[in-house]
């Protein structure tokens, strides 16, 4: 975590080696624990995952027609559908497009939902920290703890963890955490850098505040947040020790884009677009950005014993370079007032042609397909631009997408990655988990799941996690979701009784293997499975006898466990894989 206040400032080729050495440390106490057999969980180590990055790719079937709208709208709009929902979706309207008019229109106003069921659920977790303030965080869970209480350091991490887990399988709010996960991976912060105790203050007000919001309100709350000003070192940038870390993704990753970068061509040499403005940036814009940045600090005795102990956003102005600046183009007068260069930086980027084109291809990428089409991102990027100063810009974004022709149009050029797959499989099946601090059975699903190399919060680079079939379309991915999506349906709690109940929400007049395979390819895909698959699942089911004979589920296990296992096939078929 962030430290006890006795640690002296360091510059931040200290601060980082000092980091990592805590960090293993402390991954190395806490791993033995195993109770019950079952590993405790843990803050895993990115690397010691099986990674998307180093998997072997596994064939890319041809891309299937789409299915009906209701399966498109609920699977990329959300994380797939729960019983009912496809048919309340229908509901809406005579045409798919009055029905994903107004599914829209729902989604994109997140306080009009009634999501008190997904609240009650929440709360039955009994989580304690996800509604404290950042100085609540700080004091009790950075200032506060004992020596190396590293259970009560991470607690506001797991829980946000598990929350975002639970409000995936629950809420009707689906738009919302599928944009949540979206900005959380843009604006990425690995949480093993040392921001687990604060890190509901990073989701709640910082990603889920602005997921609908306005992307330049966004971008600095974002630059003020402790967890980035932390993770990408612009807590120690002063006009004496310059750090250019925070600076050079901000433009590359966070707003104008890598593709736009044109490297050491000097800055006057960078050609312009019709209205005069610089079509990209160049090395001299990084380091007059960061210059831009200097002070942009916060209160925490690891950055400098001066600054206090709060955990708050603070602008330290004896360490800002006060000199004139050039960004993009753009002069900046000496001494201007506190917090201007910083301020005027963020419009520049956010205001920027680069800028809204990075953002809307990315969003179109993860709402439409891996390779959108130009005109739809040429589209966004125009709402984008007109909308630069609305408070719901990003949600007219997302409109515009969603409501071109092409949304309905393609299917199968995106695949889920685990997180989807895992979440989807639960809201399908029906199934839950405690969900709480210390369960066993909790740690034991979450030490399977981070195997398959999607950990949310935890891609240590800060482009965050893929977001291309290609990354994930791999054996270890694969195969580790298999294995999750299995353990679903099977793990107990201590009573026996399963957290997804396959046997006991199949309906009493469905005991064929023909039936029981349209019955449960139905509930999870939302319509039915592809010939050559829903044939693979009845052979699986009727075991060589008649695929219309009644089978013995009430009263033979073998055929229960069968029914189990043909449910966790479901999760591994590409039709369940398709976004």
């Amino acid at each position: 975590m962030m430290g006890p206040a006795s640690v002296q400032p360091m510059n931040r080729f200290q601060h980082r080696k000092h980091l990592r050495a805590r960090l293993a440390a402390r991954a190395a106490v806490a791993a033995p624990g195993i109770p019950d057999g079952r590993p405790r969980a843990l803050f895993p180590e990115q690397r010691e995952m099986r990674s998307p990055k180093r998997s072997q790719a596994l064939p890319v079937k041809s891309v299937p027609a789409p299915p009906p709208a209701a399966v498109i709208a609920l699977n990329r709009l959300g994380f797939g559908p729960r019983p009912g929902d496809v048919d309340a979706f229908n509901a809406l309207g005579d045409t798919d497009a009055e029905r994903l008019s107004k599914y829209l229109d729902e989604q994109l106003d997140p306080d009009s939902i009634d999501d008190s069921a997904a609240e009650a659920r929440i709360a039955q977790a009994g989580f304690t920290t996800l509604d404290k303030t950042l100085e609540e965080l700080w004091q009790d869970h950075v200032v506060d703890p004992a020596g190396d209480d590293y259970d009560l350091q991470t607690q506001p991490f797991w829980e946000t963890q598990f929350a975002t887990f639970l409000r995936g399988i629950h809420s009707r709010k689906q738009l919302l955490e599928v944009l949540a996960d979206f900005w959380h991976n843009h604006f990425n912060v690995h949480v093993n850098e040392g921001v687990g105790s604060i890190w509901p203050h990073s989701d709640r007000d910082v990603i889920r505040a602005h997921a609908l919001g306005n992307f330049r309100q966004m971008l600095e709350a974002v630059a003020k947040s402790p967890a980035m000003l932390w993770y990408l070192d612009n807590a120690f940038n002063s006009q004496e020790d310059a750090n250019e870390n925070y600076a050079r993704e901000l433009m590359e990753l966070h707003t104008l884009g890598a593709e736009v970068y044109l490297g050491s061509m000097p800055a006057e040499a960078v050609p312009v677009d019709g209205q005069g403005r610089r079509v990209g940036f160049v090395e001299e814009d990084v380091v007059a950005a960061a210059r831009c940045l200097t002070g942009w600090t916060y209160s925490n005795p690891e950055v400098d014993s001066d600054l206090g102990n709060t955990g708050q956003f603070l602008y330290h102005d004896p360490w800002h370079d006060h000199g004139a600046k050039t960004v993009l183009g753009v002069d900046l007068p000496a001494n201007q007032p506190p917090m201007q260069d910083g301020r005027d930086l963020l419009d520049l980027l956010s205001h920027h042609p680069a800028t809204a084109r990075f953002i809307a291809t990315k969003l179109c990428r993860r709402l439409l397909s891996d390779h959108p089409p130009a005109s739809v991102v040429d589209a966004a990027a125009a709402t984008f631009a007109a909308q630069i100063d609305a408070p719901d810009q990003l949600a007219q974004v997302v409109r515009t997408i969603v409501e071109s022709g092409e949304f309905l149009s393609t299917w199968g050029e995106k695949v889920k990655r685990p997180f989807e797959i895992t979440i989807s499989a639960f809201r399908g099946a029906g199934g839950d988990l405690p969900f709480e601090i210390g369960d066993s059975d909790t740690d034991w699903f979450f030490w399977t799941y981070f195997k398959t190399g999607h950990g949310l919060f935890f891609w240590e680079t800060p482009d965050g996690f893929p977001d291309t079939k290609e990354a994930w379309n791999t054996t270890s991915p694969r195969v580790m979701c298999w294995r999750v999506t299995n353990l679903l349906t099977v793990i107990r709690d201590d009573n026996g009784d399963s957290y997804c109940d396959v046997v006991g929400q199949t309906p009493a007049g469905v005991r064929s293997a023909q039936d029981l395979v349209a019955f449960w390819t139905d509930r999870i895909l939302g319509r039915p499975a592809e010939a050559s698959e829903e044939a693979r699942l009845v052979d699986f089911m009727a075991q060589g006898h008649d695929p219309g004979f009644s089978l013995p589920l009430d009263t033979d296990s073998n055929t229960r466990e069968r029914l189990r296992a043909m449910v966790g096939l479901i999760f591994i078929m590409p039709s369940f894989l398709w976004r």
